[in-house]
């Protein structure tokens, strides 16, 4: 018990972390599943548009194999 009362603030710093980690991750997985991308610019101007899902021609629209 006494370990737990000494390393008290340690473990809420870790747990206030690790809260806004899955906050994050939650957000890019919705975000994702919206088709948000996460630049927000003009895809004709990006080098990589071709792999880009949301580009004509890109991941979504490329045929499986």
């Amino acid at each position: 018990m006494s370990w737990l009362i000494s390393n008290l603030a340690n473990i809420a710093v870790v747990a206030v972390v690790a809260a806004l980690i899955a906050a994050a991750l939650v957000k890019i997985v919705r975000d994702r599943k919206k088709g948000i991308g996460s630049c927000g610019c003009s895809c004709a101007s990006c080098p990589h548009h071709a792999g880009c899902s949301s580009a004509p021609g890109g991941l979504k629209n490329r045929k499986a194999g």
